[in-house]
């Protein structure tokens, strides 16, 4: 996975964002449901297939003041459990 791709969340999934910018994910085919805390209902938000991880990033450090040395890493990451999950991926390349 490089910086540069453009992860996408899966479209049937339900994201609501709540109240101090938390969120809930619901997964109506298993009936399973994520909380989000504010960074990654952040994130989630950004996978539209039009952000790359580099652009997550970069508008979180614009957002947040205190941002981990290792935001990149942390981002990749949870990406990465999202599409573990079924929940995230990557549009395929021609």
């Amino acid at each position: 996975m490089s910086n540069d791709e453009k992860p996408i969340a899966d479209p049937l999934l339900v994201f609501r964002g709540e109240l101090d910018n938390w969120g809930i994910l619901y997964d109506p085919d298993t009936g399973n449901a994520f909380g989000l805390d504010p960074v990654s209902a952040f994130i989630w938000r950004r996978l539209d297939g039009k952000h790359s991880i580099n652009d997550i990033v970069a508008e979180l450090h614009e957002n947040c003041s205190d941002m981990p040395d290792n935001a990149n890493s942390f981002i990749e990451s949870f990406i990465q459990d999202l599409g573990k999950q079924g929940l995230a991926g990557y549009e395929a390349k021609p």
